[in-house]
């Protein structure tokens, strides 16, 4: 009821639910009488209806078994909801909540799992990614709350960073990757069309852009895009590496966040990109994020973690 700011509301689920309630018991209450049938003078144990000349439909009660259980269930419900929340804003005998039965299992679980916690939060990111029981902790966090945009293999996906081969748009230092997920990160290229000039230019600096990697570009059209590409040099840098700072990718990698294609860098020239971390600070806690700080390090370190056990 929290979501209905009215006194309405409350009454009206209220009234609903005792109506139904009544409702069920009279009917049943009704039910579980037969009703006498007069037939030539006496009683008949029938509803009067017939067939064929001598069938007739009987109107015996409910078995008494049946019709008990159901009293049973209408009384169950009477007293769950005296005890209970259920009818409007009336928090019932018990003052029980869902929030407060959440907050209490929270408690229960800082009490049993904050020590592990405070250790590792007491030990730098390279020697928790060592440990196999702490990165067996990151991961179960990682699949629980990084691997719906970045996959179960972390491997990233089309507008999600592949956290595996080291590349970083802000870095790949510990600190830094413990800030992106405590505070999240807003990437956004801007639409560069009208910088860069015509759709011929926006075309050449997509060539350009996949010459700064090696990869098959139209050496013609690339010519004349790097010129162009000065609209970009600011974010990018001349040579287009990129500058961690700003979070702008590095160009001449072959690891495209979007897609390597020139069809697709010339959609991201003409309508910019925009992209979001979410921050994991208030929800997860920092003991939390240092761990799952050290197995996304573990992934593009393997071989340093694993000399260092």
């Amino acid at each position: 009821m929290a979501d209905f700011t009215s006194e309405f509301w409350s009454i009206y689920v209220t009234v609903l639910t005792v109506l139904g309630i009544a409702g069920c018991a009279l009917l049943l209450w009704q039910q579980s009488k037969a009703k006498i049938v007069i037939e030539e003078g006496k009683e008949a144990n029938t509803t009067g209806h017939s067939w064929d000349e001598g069938l007739h439909e009987l109107n015996n009660p409910m078995p008494r078994w049946w019709m008990w259980m159901f009293y049973i269930t209408i009384v169950f419900g009477v007293i769950y909801l005296a005890l209970y929340p259920g009818l409007g804003s009336f928090k019932g005998k018990l003052g029980w909540a869902s929030t407060g039965a959440y907050q209490n299992e929270l408690k229960k679980a800082d009490e049993d799992f904050g020590p592990i916690f405070a250790k590792y939060q007491s030990q730098d990111i390279p020697t928790v990614a060592a440990d196999p029981q702490a990165r067996a902790i990151g991961e179960r966090l990682f699949l629980t709350y990084c691997s719906q945009c970045h996959g179960s293999d972390a491997r990233g996906n089309k507008g999600y960073p592949n956290l595996t081969d080291g590349d970083w748009l802000y870095g790949g230092e510990p600190d830094v990757i413990k800030t992106t997920i405590m505070k999240g990160r807003n990437g956004m290229m801007p639409p560069m069309a009208a910088a860069v000039g015509s759709e011929k230019d926006v075309e050449n600096v997509a060539h350009y852009v996949l010459s700064l990697s090696g990869s098959t570009a139209d050496p013609i059209k690339a010519a004349f895009g790097k010129e162009k590409f000065a609209a970009c040099a600011a974010c990018h840098g001349a040579g287009g590496q990129g500058n961690p700072a700003l979070g702008a990718p590095n160009l001449s990698d072959k690891t495209w966040l979007y897609g390597g294609s020139a069809d697709t860098i010339m959609e991201t020239v003409r309508k910019g990109r925009t992209n979001q971390m979410p921050a994991f600070d208030e929800f997860l806690g920092e003991a939390k994020v240092h761990l799952l700080t050290a197995y996304i390090w573990s992934l593009s370190n393997g071989k340093q973690t694993v000399a260092q056990k």
